[in-house]
């Protein structure tokens, strides 16, 4: 199997990345954030994972959400 010695995301899962985020900014920030209806209204763990799924662009900013996110928390 090929590393992926370039990519900060290999082996966290698009779940983990939610369940951080969501702990870190709390689903009200999150949806300050990334202006997406499944982070403002109602959201939870399940309905955003599979809106994600389904929608490249809005999983791509919260991929890049969690990039400065691990940033900021690792200095």
């Amino acid at each position: 199997m090929e590393t992926q010695k370039n990519n900060p995301l290999h082996g966290i899962t698009l779940e983990q990345i939610l369940i951080d985020l969501e702990a870190f900014y709390g689903w009200k920030r999150l949806g300050e954030q990334i202006n997406i209806r499944c982070f403002k209204d109602n959201p939870s763990i399940k309905s955003s994972l599979k809106f994600l799924r389904k929608t490249p662009w809005a999983r791509t900013k919260v991929e890049q959400l969690y990039l400065r996110f691990q940033r900021e928390i690792n200095g």
